[in-house]
């Protein structure tokens, strides 16, 4: 499985390019699949649309049986809000011996029927903050809005407790067009534990053809145009903006006495 971070094939890793270049297929969702097409012309592609992950899943895992190797490809890191998870769900159901190439247990790996190896990509939440600078430069929590998968119920709560923890907090999927109220929830929730001139960072397409930067205050973040693409950034209490940046202090200035202070 690999990540193919912010999307643009200068991203990828050394490992993920020797990966895609010999492996016999690649599954990914269509999106996903456009954006390394220059690196897999001649492949066998599984693309599937949104909402059919375990179709796309089960058919790389297939592949694999069938003693071809296949490359599941995921925006930024298959192990965050990805298809690692899956994968290796569908196995464990399907009571397939898996293993990874690292490791050390030579019978382990004998006895294995797949290997798979997890190469990481560059998350949304990192490409993000560092065009805003550093958001996340202390503790902070991540939480997709999607209630897909997770109860919005659920998601509340997590929100609320991030909120009351004074976490930074890196919203996922906060809009769709079937969810339309979600992320104004979020930011009333928010509201109750952060003052209202927050800075907040609002990333779309990072790194990717029409990205967009911003910044806004907290109270006017239910205004702001976002998307599936988009990924937010709501500061702590101790988050300020400076210039075109938003930091979130260590807080190195509390615990030594610095002259550049």
């Amino acid at each position: 499985m690999i990540g193919i971070g912010p999307g643009s094939p200068d991203y990828l890793s050394k490992r993920a390019h020797d990966i895609l270049k010999t492996v016999d297929a690649v599954a990914g969702y269509t999106t996903y699949i456009d954006l390394i097409r220059p690196l897999i012309k001649d492949k066998h592609v599984i693309s599937t649309a949104m909402t059919k992950e375990v179709v796309r899943v089960r058919l790389a895992i297939d592949i694999a049986l069938s003693g071809k190797s296949c490359a599941i490809v995921s925006s930024g890191d298959p192990g965050i809000y990805a298809m690692a998870g899956l994968a290796l769900e569908i196995c464990k159901m399907k009571k397939i011996h898996v293993t990874a190439p690292c490791s050390r247990e030579t019978a382990l790996r004998e006895k294995a029927t797949l290997s798979i190896e997890i190469i990481p990509g560059i998350p949304a939440l990192c490409s993000g903050a560092s065009l805003l600078g550093a958001p996340l430069n202390h503790d902070f929590a991540a939480i997709s809005l999607s209630d897909l998968l997770t109860p919005w119920e659920l998601i509340e709560q997590r929100i609320e407790a991030a909120a009351k923890a004074d976490f930074v907090i890196v919203l996922y999927n906060p809009k769709s067009r079937r969810r339309q109220r979600h992320l104004k929830t979020a930011q009333k929730i928010i509201l109750k534990y952060r003052d209202k001139n927050t800075p907040v960072g609002i990333v779309v397409n990072a790194m990717r053809k029409g990205q967009d930067v911003r910044i806004v205050p907290l109270k006017n973040l239910h205004e702001a145009t976002v998307n599936m693409q988009t990924t937010v950034f709501i500061g702590s209490s101790a988050s300020f903006e400076y210039l075109d940046f938003i930091i979130t202090p260590r807080g190195y200035g509390v615990k030594y006495s610095v002259d550049i202070l």
